[in-house]
């Protein structure tokens, strides 16, 4: 046909183009003898028109294949094309880079473009090729109805003849054997031997011509029918049925032609389109397409761009312009000149007697604002027009005394010590009432060092009074009141009273608009940064007051807030209950059971405990223990990993692990209630991973994951390792 001539006519290249279509022509022509039978049957003609039909299914579904790939690679090279033309204007501009980059990336837009144009040409021959598919099949199927109609009304025409052949047939045998019982006088199927007729009584000869005369005629029309149903057959067996069985063949052999043919020019297209792309990429050594795109991206060289660059801007290089220098302001000279007379002056009229003492121990402990305030309490109303406020740091105020106080007032305060040398009768009686020597130094009654000296505390806890090591080669010295002592001492010594009542006390509230702040005192009970086994030592709790008083909280009002342990609560509130259970964690005021003691704000408490656990010297899961933990946590296997833990959870010490049982009930609780507050155990293992499993010297940042894992995989298991309370 002239479709199948055309589409021979194709683009494919010359490589390979001829010898796959005459690859099927080495098979013989000859059918075998089972085919033949199949196509001389009466079967022949519906079997190649079935064929037929799954030739033209086939061809249209490879059309459409081609249509859409050909939209797709058409969509592909036109994007491409768009992206290299905007990106070239886009590289275009000045704030791009230049030089050997530019040209190398200019290059590289040129070889994308080729590229898209051979897609284009791709696109193009897919889109002929699905036509041409389209056409073949459409005159495939037109050519199929036509010999389905003439071969298959031929096959009916003989099967009607047969049957009416086989009815003339039957119509004659019945009247043979109706005259043959007329004529031997058989009166089989009669009624009284007379033949009964539609007008009158016949006689048996008159009945026996007239069967005689139907079998003649029956006979007649039988051999007519059988002779033409004879002929009919003999035409449809050597000449309807062969050539339309010929011809569907011929049909089916064109499309699948039509068809391989395709598909091979597909082949070859695909192949060119690499090959193409290929020589655009990295082009022959001796052609003129140019450099390759490997040579194009190496001949950058970013030194030279830089280099050429900054050369380019030197064009734009200001003057140097010459070092700053100091200028001094004369008029400072005099005003320092006259600060300092004033203050010699007022150093010359304060008597020796009137010096303030040193101040108590833990008034230093936290904060040198209170040291400036106490060293300068006794001469505030003597305060000049430069006399400082109380927001100076205490290195920019002049500290009465001699060189040794000076010395000694600059030491830290960090063990609980406040101790400062200076002469005087008063300071002596005043000191002699603690004792006469720093071994002996006992509190006076009321004092809130009271007991502190005998209890186990004292003595493994902050140094107290009298107890550091460099005072026992130092005199003994007076101390200075506290602010909130001065009522009930002013008759302890009377040059200090008088001093005081001479200079009487301003507060500081009253040169600020903020609240007040209470004298800063060292804990006498501290409860955070303190281990566990050193609590339960001293409190005999197996969990500390705070954390049980934190639980019971949450347990009580927390359970169903969103975002439990994990949204921070007030700063303030955390640091004010964090300083109340350093003062005294057995007070009324702690009793959480109460929310106003906690300020109504459950999150506060929350933060609160996780606070505790971030100062303890060693995590609650011991750095001895990390190691194993992080080992045992990276066990893809649930049983083994919890069941390493819980080995490593039971070598843990007591305090550790009746404060992680008591947790680990509790966070089991917050997730039974996760639907309300939205933390899994996940969740909680994310937010108290690192808290409580701590750092150990030399762990990884990656160790944070198994942190979660080992506590995500306690929570998991809360009753496996745990025992539920009572």
């Amino acid at each position: 046909m002239s479709l199948g001539g055309d589409t021979t006519t194709g683009t494919a290249p010359e490589q390979g183009a001829t010898s796959p279509i005459s690859a099927p022509q080495t098979q013989s022509d000859e059918p075998s003898p089972q085919v033949q039978d199949v196509l001389s049957s009466e079967i022949g003609i519906s079997v190649m028109l079935n064929r037929l039909k799954q030739s033209i299914a086939s061809a249209k579904e490879f059309s459409n294949f081609l249509k859409k790939r050909s939209a797709l690679e058409d969509e592909h090279a036109n994007s491409l094309k768009k992206i290299c033309r905007q990106s070239q204007e886009s590289m275009a501009r000045s704030e791009h880079r230049g030089g050997s980059f530019a040209t190398a990336y200019e290059e590289m837009m040129v070889i994308h473009d080729r590229m898209a144009d051979n897609g284009l040409q791709f696109a193009m021959s897919l889109h002929q090729m699905s036509e041409d598919l389209q056409e073949l099949a459409a005159i495939a199927e037109k050519s199929r109805k036509g010999w389905k109609q003439n071969g298959l009304s031929a096959e009916h025409r003989v099967v009607e003849l047969e049957t009416a052949m086989r009815k003339s047939k039957a119509k004659y045998d019945s009247l043979a054997e109706e005259y043959d019982r007329a004529r031997t006088g058989d009166t089989t199927g009669r009624q009284g031997g007379k033949v009964f007729g539609l007008r009158s009584h016949k006689s048996g000869a008159q009945h026996e011509e007239d069967l005689l005369r139907k079998a003649q005629v029956a006979d007649q029309d039988y051999q007519t029918k059988v002779q033409v149903a004879h002929t009919e057959r003999k035409e449809l067996l050597e000449r309807t049925r062969p050539e339309t069985v010929k011809a569907l063949q011929d049909i089916v052999k064109e499309c699948d032609s039509g068809l391989v043919l395709q598909m091979q020019k597909f082949a070859s297209f695909n192949e060119k389109l690499v090959l193409s792309n290929g020589l655009s990429i990295s082009p022959l050594k001796n052609g003129s397409e140019g450099r390759s795109l490997r040579e194009s991206i190496l001949s950058i060289d970013n030194d030279k761009d830089l280099n050429d660059y900054l050369a380019s801007q030197h064009a734009k290089v200001p003057p140097k312009a010459s070092l700053p220098q100091y200028e001094h302001n004369q008029l400072i000279d005099a005003s320092t000149r006259a600060l300092a007379t004033t203050y010699t002056q007022k150093q010359s009229q304060t008597p020796s007697s009137a010096q303030p003492p040193l101040p108590q121990p833990g008034m230093f402990q936290q904060n040198a604002r209170t040291s400036t305030f106490s060293e300068t309490v006794a001469n505030v109303q003597n305060q000049g027009p430069y006399g400082h406020n109380y927001g100076q740091s205490t290195s920019s105020i002049p500290i009465l005394g001699n060189p040794s106080s000076q010395a000694l007032h600059e030491r830290s305060f960090s063990h609980g010590s406040a101790m400062g040398p200076g002469p005087g009768a008063a300071s002596q009686q005043q000191y002699g009432q603690r004792g006469s020597t720093p071994q002996q130094t006992q509190p006076p009654p009321g004092s809130r060092f009271n007991g502190a000296y005998n209890s186990p505390s004292s003595r493994d806890g902050p140094p107290q009074l009298g107890a550091l090591p460099f005072q026992s080669s130092q005199p003994q010295q007076p101390q200075q009141t506290n602010f909130s002592q001065l009522p009930s001492q002013q008759t302890a010594s009377g040059p200090v009273s008088n001093s005081l009542q001479q200079h009487p006390v301003v507060p500081p509230q009253a040169h600020r608009n903020s609240p007040p702040i209470a004298p800063q005192m060292a804990p006498s009970r501290p409860v955070f940064g303190v281990s566990l086994t050193r609590l339960y030592e001293r409190d005999g709790l197996a969990v500390p007051m705070v954390v049980y008083q934190c639980i019971q909280a949450v347990d009580l009002f927390g359970l169903n807030v969103e975002g439990i342990y994990r949204l921070s609560g007030s700063v303030p509130a955390v640091n004010k209950l964090k300083t109340l259970f350093d003062t005294d964690s057995s007070s009324s005021n702690l009793d959480f059971r109460n929310p106003e003691n906690f300020f109504h704000d459950v999150n506060s408490v929350a933060g609160l405990l996780k606070q505790f656990f971030r100062d303890l010297p060693d995590p609650l899961m011991t750095r001895e223990h990390y190691s194993a933990c992080i080992d045992a946590a990276k066990n893809e296997d649930d049983i083994v990993r919890r069941d390493s833990l819980h080995a490593i959870i039971n070598n843990l010490p007591d305090p550790n692990y009746a404060t992680l049982r008591a947790l680990t009930l509790h966070l089991h609780r917050v997730i039974e209630n996760s639907g309300a507050n939205r933390m899994s155990s996940q969740n909680l293992a994310i937010v108290f991973g690192p808290t409580l499993m701590g750092t150990a010297p030399g762990s990884a940042i990656a160790d944070a994951g198994w942190q979660v894992r080992v506590i995500d995989t306690i929570l998991q298991n809360t009753f496996q390792i745990f025992d539920e309370d009572d």
